[in-house]
């Protein structure tokens, strides 16, 4: 039973990364492809370490504390960086891809333009 519950963690883990890949290719601009980038292959990457973890430790009875720790790891690193990387090309001036609708991000920004020359 345990050879299952791997074997579906292994391929939701691939089939994720498959997905984001596909994302990748077929999003229109950066803010979207970022998005299929780091939520799915993040979401790939942690499914198949916990299968691997899995793995060893109930197959090879071996407690593998870095796989939790990868997984930790990515859980927390690639979405922020998934963010600071669409935020870095917001500022310079990438845009939006023509159909998108809202524009949150330019308000907010506006917003604290005008507080910071209220208190100047």
């Amino acid at each position: 039973m345990i050879e299952i519950v791997i074997s579906i963690f292994i391929l939701l883990g691939g089939a994720f990364s498959v997905l984001g890949s596909i994302g990748i290719i077929r999003f229109p601009d950066v803010y979207g492809r970022l998005h299929a980038a780091t939520k799915s292959a993040t979401l790939g990457v942690i499914c198949v370490m916990i299968g691997t973890f899995l793995f060893f430790l109930v197959i090879e009875g071996e407690f593998i504390g870095k796989l939790l720790l990868t997984i930790l790891f990515v859980f927390l690193t690639a979405p922020v960086a998934g963010f600071m990387i669409s935020k870095s090309a917001y500022n310079v001036g990438v845009k939006l891809w023509d159909k998108s609708i809202q524009d949150d991000l330019a308000k907010e920004m506006k917003r604290a333009e005008r507080k910071t020359k209220q208190r100047s």
